[in-house]
């Protein structure tokens, strides 16, 4: 199973729900596909769609899945990251109206860069992004709540 998780904020992130669903009708995603949308608004007759659900019903959520897909928010990456899930992010974008500022972009790269995730900066890529993920192996997440803090702090002070 797949999960996608579109975080909490009241934010829509059509672009990434209109990928996915295209990719199950061209029979790249042949899994079940379960969505936790938050504020997104869409409808799909080929995923299960959920708009918000306890932390209780995510974290079962996130246990049954195989792979994560999310967005590029803070808590959904960590949250999986913990459960040592293998997860594909993709920021939401200012520009789309997605978010208030492209934050997500650097989130994301950070993950990447580490290893932790398949970080992408465009939903295009999440067809590429699904085949690298059948072999990533993410490195070990360690929390570190500090460096984290600083990597936040800076780019707050960036903007």
């Amino acid at each position: 199973m797949i999960l996608v998780m579109l975080g909490t904020q009241n934010n829509s992130f059509h672009r990434l729900l209109e990928e996915i669903d295209n990719l199950i009708e061209k029979g790249i995603i042949k899994e079940e596909v379960v969505v936790q949308a938050g504020y997104t608004k869409y409808e799909s007759k080929n995923m299960k769609i959920f708009g918000l659900v306890s932390l209780e019903e995510l974290e079962k959520l996130i246990e049954k899945a195989d792979l994560i897909i999310t967005h590029g928010g803070v808590g959904s990456i960590t949250l999986s990251l913990k459960k040592e899930k293998r997860v594909i992010a993709i920021p939401r974008l200012h520009e789309y109206h997605e978010h208030v500022n492209n934050h997500q972009k650097e989130i994301v790269e950070t993950f990447n860069e580490k290893g932790y995730i398949i970080g992408i900066q465009d939903v295009k890529q999440l067809e590429e992004a699904l085949k690298i993920a059948k072999d990533f192996k993410p490195q070990k997440y360690q929390t570190n709540n500090q460096k984290m803090l600083k990597i936040i702090e800076d780019f707050i002070d960036k903007v």
